[in-house]
């Protein structure tokens, strides 16, 4: 009899009679799809592919050959970077999720159509967050948007271009950006799981890339006016740690007192903040944890890590002489610390921060930290300072080409909105006393356009510093200029020998993205490697 079943029921039928039955089916597969883009082997690229080859990292204690090689240029398809398995297995259950949840909407009659509605807009944002990573990566992709689930399915897919993907990816996402939840029961869900305005953020970010800078806008309104919205409505309850910077609300640094170092403590510490959009949440005694942060960036045993900060982010802050930092902002301090020589990255290792801003008139003041006891950082993925500078930089590039001689005023109105998001950053960290000399002023950006771009992409970089995201930023930069020219610029500060031969690599146009892997190229014969990576490249950086 049991075999007789087994003859006439194919495998994967079993699994969707078994499986596949009510509404707990489908929500335990998406928190699946979330537990799988947790793994160590995930966040770990999140974090490399954003942040490794950039001018914030260079080698910290320990360092393996592997990130020895490739923050010396040395990329190969043989190393685990070039390996994009774990994305594409995220991928494959968020396609499991939407190919199987429809059914499971047309059996369970408590799993009504807007939840089903609401599931597919959570878990397509999901699956496009990860091709999002994959072509900023390795720029053109397999696209797959079917399961896994029949051994007759074609694996060997043709990659799809940039530019395609990233145009079904913002029509996917357009459809489906109203269907998700608002607000969830779960507090921490809001922030833990996908809902509208994480979706608004990502479609930001992807139409940034598409230099579709009136959409980018369009989305950042509308994560920064629910952000309003939501300070209007609590900050008779929050108003300790959420102020206005301009018309922005933000979380104010101030602990008490002379005392500051809140912002941070709130962010990165606690998590889930006011701020926060989407971060991966790494609960305590779970089994999960985020090991790529106590590896790379240290824990409580080891205060540097396989990776540490540039000397040129933190020499010198203390004295306003640092080209990045001035003396009273205290990003330096909180995100980054001198041990012995080497610069160690402190940003998600600490629990809490707290600094005086009353320092005197010279030195480093004063910071006490506590670290974490145990690897549970959450891993922000969207917050809204993020989304302000992303509509900082659109609207540096909505004027347009600038004459300053003859700027017109709606080319000087895109310029004062791009510089009212950056000084509300950038006077929320600058707190510490002493500093009014250093606060921003408009008339020193506002005629030039390379100066403007440059003032958004330097506060990208002291407020998401380490946070993966400064190499998508200079890669975005370098895509946009159609050449790598700046890229280089900024990319080779950290190399304190052999600049020429950094620039003569980081010059080819494809050098950009990472190779495929090596293992991908004997199992899919459509995929033809990276030029870069191979001898007389001529390609263009858009083709």
């Amino acid at each position: 009899a049991c075999s007789d079943f087994l003859s006439i029921l194919p495998p994967n039928e079993i699994v969707l009679e078994n499986y596949w039955t009510e509404e707990a089916d489908v929500e335990n597969a998406v928190i699946g799809c979330y537990a799988a883009l947790q793994s160590s082997e995930c966040i770990g690229k999140m974090a490399a592919w954003g942040e490794i080859r950039s001018d914030n990292i260079v080698p910290g204690m320990s360092t393996p050959d592997m990130e020895t090689q490739i923050l010396k240029g040395n990329i190969l398809p043989s190393h685990s970077y070039s390996n994009w398995t774990s994305f594409y297995q995220v991928i494959n259950r968020c396609n499991t999720v939407l190919y199987y949840a429809p059914l499971v909407n047309q059996k369970d009659p408590n799993y009504t159509p807007s939840e089903l509605k609401a599931t597919i807009a959570e878990v397509t944002a999901l699956r496009d967050l990860c091709y999002f990573y994959l072509i900023r990566t390795f720029k053109d992709v397999p696209f797959v948007n079917l399961p896994s689930i029949d051994d007759n399915q074609e694996y060997r897919i043709q990659p799809s271009s940039f530019d395609s993907v990233l145009t079904v990816m913002i029509d996917e996402l357009e459809l489906v950006k109203d269907d998700a939840v608002r607000q969830y029961a779960n507090i921490t869900s809001n922030t833990a799981r996908v809902t509208r305005y994480s979706i608004y953020a990502l479609l930001a970010d992807m139409y940034l890339w598409k230099q579709d800078y009136d959409n980018c806008v369009r989305c950042c309104d509308l994560v920064i006016d629910h952000k309003i919205k939501r300070y209007e409505e609590e900050k008779n309850t929050t108003a300790t740690k959420v102020r206005l910077y301009g018309k922005y609300p933000l979380i104010s640094q101030q602990v008490s007192g002379n005392s500051t170092g809140n912002a941070y403590t709130e962010i990165f510490g606690i998590g889930h903040s006011f701020e926060s959009l989407l971060e991966l949440d790494f609960e305590e005694n779970v089994s999960t944890s985020n090991s790529f942060i106590s590896s790379y960036y240290g824990s409580n045993s080891t205060t540097v890590g396989y990776l540490s900060a540039a000397e040129f982010l933190f020499k010198d802050a203390s004295s306003s002489s640092n080209a990045l930092f001035k003396r009273t902002d205290g990003r330096y301090l909180e995100s980054m610390e001198e041990n012995n020589g080497v610069y160690a990255i402190d940003k998600y290792t600490r629990l809490n921060v707290t600094y005086d801003v009353s320092p005197g008139t010279s030195g480093t003041p004063n910071v006490s930290t506590s670290r974490r006891s145990t690897p549970y950082a959450n891993w922000i993925i969207y917050r809204l300072t993020d989304v302000m500078l992303m509509k900082a930089e659109a609207e540096v590039q909505l004027a347009g080409n600038v004459d300053p001689n003859a700027i017109t005023p709606e080319q000087k109105a895109h310029y004062r909105n791009a510089f009212s998001l950056v000084s509300a950053v950038y006077n929320r960290a600058n707190n510490i006393v002493g500093g009014r000399t250093d606060t921003l002023v408009f008339n020193n950006f506002a005629n030039n356009r390379i100066t403007m771009e440059d003032l958004v992409l330097k506060e990208r970089q002291r407020e998401l510093l380490f946070e993966g995201k400064r190499w998508f930023d200079l890669v975005r930069l370098a895509r946009r200029e159609g050449n790598n020219n700046r890229l280089v610029n900024y990319a080779v500060n950290k190399y304190v020998d052999n600049q020429s031969a950094m620039r003569k690599k980081l010059n080819a146009p494809m050098a950009l993205y990472f190779p495929y892997g090596e293992s991908e190229l004997k199992v899919n014969p459509n995929l033809k490697q990276n030029p870069a990576y191979e001898t007389g490249s001529t390609t263009n950086i858009t083709d």
